[in-house]
Parts: structure tokens; C-alpha cells; sequence
């Protein structure tokens, strides 16, 4: 090989180097999410016929649901923006608290094929009787956040947070933490009627 091929063969082979080696690699990137501007939190009072009172986020509403087989005092807070829901159900205590505890207890463990790890938190506010447990559902499971209240001679009060989405933990999770804190809210703004100070 001549002087002149072998300069031009490792000039271009130096190039070649000089030019990939410049290039960036192409790495795939994880799935973003869009980002979520929460609203501030302000609460106003849930006051009408049903047999308890709380406060709930002004950015929310509640919405009742109407037909024949519909009881009373059972409604829906709907938060629009985020498309989500905590359903209420109302029951009075008539020698069944076993079976609604049981109940409540259950349709939270009914997640658990999908959950990765449910905790409990017991409720006890011995001065207004109301009493219960929230449950923390972890992973992608349709309802996140449930609860039920009782003063456990009268009255019993079940929530479920659900999402109007597919299910996505990673997501949804920075909302999930903030509706827990509304939810944490009620509770402690909860009240029986039968037990306010008259």
C-alpha cells in the first residue's frame, strides 16, 4: 500500500471515528406525566337532612343520586377537574354493625388482587362518637383511598375515592396524596347530629 492510500485510508478511518463518536446516543427516556395544578384547599359545611355533618373542599361538590331504589343520605363528592369521586353510603345501626364493619372491611380487601400493600388507620374520637378506619390501597386498583365512620350504636357512614381513569399508581398518586388529606379533613370535621351540643 502507498504512502498516499495508507494517509488517506487512516485519515478516513479517523474521521469516521471523529464523526460517530460525536454523535449523541439515542437512549430511550421514561414515560413523563403531564404535571397537576392542585387547587388550594378551603372547606365549607355539609349541613342537610342526613343524621351527620363535615366539611368538604370548596373545589368539589356533592351530587346526589335519584331514582327509586336510592336511599336517602347516599350522594357522591364530585371533584370535575380531576374526574374523581368519593361515593357516601349511609346506613343506621340496627343489631347489624358486625355486618356492615364486615362489609366495609371487605369491598376495601376486594382490591387486593391489583393492590400491592393495603394499611389501616383506626379513627377514635371518643368526645363526638365517631369512630372508624381508613384504609390506604397501594397500586393500580380503581378505588385508592376508602373509609368508614360509626358511632356504633346508631349510625354508619362508608366513602371509596374512585377514579373516572385507567388506573395508573405512578400517575395519579400526587392526586391520590392530596384528596387523602381532604379526606382526612372530613373525618376530622365529622360529626353525628345526634351527639352536637344542644
Amino acid at each position: 500500500m502507498s504512502k498516499t492510500l495508507k494517509y488517506n485510508f487512516y485519515l478516513l478511518l479517523l474521521a469516521t471515528i471523529f464523526v460517530s463518536g460525536c454523535r449523541e446516543r439515542s437512549v430511550p427516556r421514561p414515560r413523563g406525566y403531564f404535571r397537576i395544578d392542585l387547587p388550594k384547599r378551603e372547606y365549607k359545611k355539609y349541613d342537610t337532612i342526613c343524621p351527620f355533618i363535615f366539611e368538604y373542599p370548596v373545589y368539589s361538590h356533592v351530587s346526589y343520586e335519584i331514582g327509586k331504589n336510592v336511599e336517602p343520605c347516599w350522594f357522591n363528592l364530585v371533584y370535575p377537574q380531576f374526574r374523581a369521586v368519593i361515593h357516601f353510603s349511609y346506613k343506621p345501626v340496627n343489631k347489624n354493625l358486625g355486618i356492615l364493619l364486615k362489609e366495609s372491611n371487605d369491598y376495601a380487601y376486594s382490591h387486593s388482587i391489583k393492590a400491592d400493600a393495603i394499611s389501616e388507620q383506626i379513627w377514635s374520637n371518643k368526645e363526638n362518637k365517631v369512630y372508624g378506619v381508613l384504609y390506604d390501597i397501594k397500586g393500580n386498583t380503581a378505588s385508592s383511598v376508602q373509609f368508614f365512620l360509626t358511632d356504633s350504636t346508631k349510625n354508619f357512614i362508608r366513602g371509596a375515592l374512585y377514579f373516572s381513569a385507567e388506573p395508573n399508581a405512578d400517575s395519579l398518586d400526587p392526586v391520590i396524596k392530596f384528596f387523602r388529606e381532604d379526606i382526612t379533613h372530613l373525618i376530622e370535621t365529622f360529626r353525628w347530629k345526634n351527639n352536637l351540643p344542644r
